[in-house]
């Protein structure tokens, strides 16, 4: 064990015994405090993607190399630390209420970013909330990952160049991907298109449902010279 592993080990110790932490899923406590809101075995019991998984080439969908439903999704390629289940289902809903990230989480982002094709991105943008939405929420869960993953790759972040115009986020829940892609048609604009010319931008956002959301995202960051869109999201849903 290494001098920082060591303290670590202690410090995590501390917090457990001083400030002890239920895992929300099991109710076991949470060994070590980079795991976030669930316990190492429920992070085992969870599907994390990795180099040997069969995934859609684009979309990423698991156990199939070509889809076929993701053909008319406007984003290059599309990636996800892992199945929107257990431990990461319940890392994202804590993020919809803190903003915040966990180690682990980061850790398994960071990871799947520096993963071709994604390891090719120069840029790191968050998809967008609505000022009015954003005011409610207080936050904006996707600039938190954003905030994460630049830092940990050394990229810029760029949280102004696409902005959103409408908001349908809270009417979404229960439609189908004809209905989630209409809802955002036209939702999107970018505000600084020298900033995206050329570039190859890396998305971020929380969960990838149908991709309407990011495709509609894409389509606007491809209008502007964009030279390709990645995915990077935290569940597969």
């Amino acid at each position: 064990m290494n001098l920082t592993s060591g303290f670590e080990f202690i410090y995590d110790a501390v917090l457990t015994l001083a400030y002890p932490q239920v895992c929300v899923i099991c109710g076991r406590s949470v060994e070590r405090r980079r795991l976030g809101v669930a316990c190492e075995a429920c992070w085992s019991e969870t599907r994390i993607f990795t180099d040997e998984d069969r995934i859609c080439l684009k979309c990423g969908a698991p156990d199939q190399e070509r889809c076929g439903r993701c053909e008319e999704l406007a984003f290059t390629a599309a990636r996800a630390a892992g199945m929107y289940k257990g431990a990461l289902r319940e890392s994202v809903l804590l993020l919809k209420r803190q903003p915040y990230v966990p180690q682990h989480v980061e850790s398994l982002l960071t990871e799947v970013a520096t993963r071709e094709p994604l390891s090719r991105s120069t840029r790191v943008i968050p998809v967008p909330l609505h000022p009015k939405r954003l005011r409610t929420r207080g936050f904006n869960q996707a600039s938190i990952i954003g905030q994460a993953v630049s830092k940990a790759l050394t990229l810029p972040l760029d949280e102004v160049s696409l902005v959103r115009v409408s908001t349908t986020e809270k009417y979404r829940a229960g439609m189908d991907t004809k209905g989630r892609r209409d809802t955002v048609a036209g939702a999107f604009r970018v505000a600084y298109p020298r900033l995206i010319a050329g570039e190859d931008i890396l998305l971020v956002d929380d969960v990838f449902t149908t991709g309407a959301t990011v495709s509609a995202c894409a389509k606007v960051l491809f209008d502007a010279g964009a030279k390709s869109v990645f995915v990077l999201t935290i569940g597969r849903a």
